[in-house]
């Protein structure tokens, strides 16, 4: 029992040690630092400021798409490898790498740069990107053998609480000791960036990278030092045996209609709640004006709701099951874009606002809240959802097509973010496809099974 907790918690770690990926470099500092260094970029090429805005969201959706395609065209062709072998813990070494090389190498994305210097960025981010998300896929199918099927939920949303906490205390670190302010130079404490780092040279948010990286490489110890796979008979790599499998999983799919219309479901709504953290910071930054620390601040609002929420929502999730957690969660998004999209400094859906006041940043910050909260019990429930629909031994592969069905929508969002913010010239209508995603994900929900595949 003592052994079972012990690899449990080493699970959690996997949560702890990735989560700034998505809270530092996808959300809260380095995707705001992309869009303003690509609008500085734009505007010396001669654009006006909000043709650089819009063009350094449509640069930023781009190499999100383009990334979240990769990971939607290998992740289940990878998990049936995987699963082929009886292997999963050497694939999460591997794309540990990914993730420490991608991340660390964001330290040379200075300001002041080409488009060149956009790509670079880009590129870098989107192997940092890729580590992770494989990362977790491997990780996720090691979730089915820790414990009974009925504290799955509780187990995964404590999961996520702890990676949510973890998210939390590495971006107090950054505001409060690294990253600077564009216009003063100091940090949220007023201090100028720890280590002598040029505040000039913005290398304190820079730093975000480097330090997105120790805190992974730190924290993953835990995780490889506690969790062991379970015992399977180890087995050659046979690709052919490896894709006759996927295959059959596919196929079958036809019969296993619950699976299938949840995979569809979840391939419309995990991915328009990616593409909301993914664009979150770049909204605040182009609409309303914030500055990094502002985001960042705005981004602890969300961790600490995402925490409770997770937390709470893994309750309810074994109370009542993952499909009422899911359905509120994707009710609560819609609303929070609808607010989103009708939101200027000037007015909310045509009601009048002061420009000057606080109350178009405070309504902002409570839709950060309340992202975080949905959020945080939306993919909580959704890992306990997956796994209600497969067996230990097939884990990999069917987290494989689960990772597939958040990203061939994840490629399809910022792409539709993109062209709309493109044909609108407007960053806050090219959040409106989102609406929809959200819509058609909880209208597919109605088909699956409250318990999935699991015995009645």
């Amino acid at each position: 029992m003592q052994g079972d907790r012990k690899r449990i918690w080493g699970w959690y770690f996997f949560d702890w040690a990735s989560q700034p990926y998505n809270t530092l470099l996808l959300t809260f500092i380095f995707g705001p630092y992309f869009a303003e260094i690509a609008r500085g970029t734009y505007m010396a090429e001669g654009m006006d400021a909000e043709a650089a805005k819009a063009a350094a969201q449509a640069y930023w959706g781009w190499g999100l798409a383009i990334a979240s395609l990769s990971v939607a065209v290998l992740a289940p062709i990878l998990g049936a490898i995987a699963d082929g072998t009886g292997r999963r813990m050497v694939w999460v070494r591997t794309f540990a790498l990914f993730y420490v090389l991608g991340s660390a190498s964001l330290w040379f994305v200075a300001p002041g740069g080409s488009e060149t210097m956009l790509l670079y960025a880009v590129c870098l981010f989107g192997i940092g990107f890729i580590g992770m998300e494989f990362a977790t896929i491997f990780t996720n199918a090691l979730m089915p053998s820790l414990t009974q099927a009925d504290d799955l939920g509780a187990i995964s949303g404590t999961g996520f609480a702890f990676g949510y906490l973890g998210g939390l205390l590495s971006l107090v670190i950054m505001l409060t000791l690294f990253a600077e302010s564009a216009d003063t130079g100091l940090t949220l404490l007023g201090i100028e960036p720890l280590f002598g780092l040029d505040p000039e040279a913005r290398e304190g948010t820079r730093f975000v990278g480097p330090f997105a990286a120790i805190w992974f490489v730190v924290f993953m110890i835990p995780f490889f030092l506690w969790v062991r796979e379970p015992r399977m008979e180890a087995r050659p790599l046979h690709l052919g045996r490896a894709f006759s499998s996927l295959k059959d999983l596919i196929r079958s799919l036809r019969y296993r209609r619950s699976l299938a219309a949840y995979l569809a479901s979840s391939l419309f709504y995990r991915d328009a709640l990616n593409a909301l953290y993914g664009f979150g910071g770049v909204y605040a930054s182009g609409v309303l004006g914030w500055s990094i620390i502002q985001i960042g601040v705005f981004g602890l609002v969300g961790a600490v709701t995402a925490m409770v929420a997770a937390f709470i929502g893994g309750r309810a999730d074994r109370a009542f099951g993952p499909k009422p957690v899911i359905r509120l969660s994707i009710v609560v998004l819609i609303l929070v874009c609808v607010v989103i999209v009708g939101m200027t400094r000037e007015s909310l859906w045509g009601m009048a606002m002061d420009p000057a006041s606080s109350l178009p940043d405070q309504i902002f910050f409570a839709c950060g809240a309340l992202i975080g909260a949905a959020g945080g019990s939306l993919q909580a429930a959704s890992r306990t959802m997956m796994a209600r629909h497969t067996t230990p031994d097939r884990a990999t592969e069917a987290f494989g097509l689960f990772a597939l069905s958040g990203k061939v929508a994840s490629f399809m969002s910022p792409a539709l973010i993109a062209l709309a913010t493109t044909a609108s010239g407007s960053q806050r209508i090219g959040i409106a496809p989102l609406i929809v995603l959200f819509l058609v994900g909880l209208v597919l929900l109605f088909f699956v099974k409250p318990k999935g595949e699991m015995p009645a």
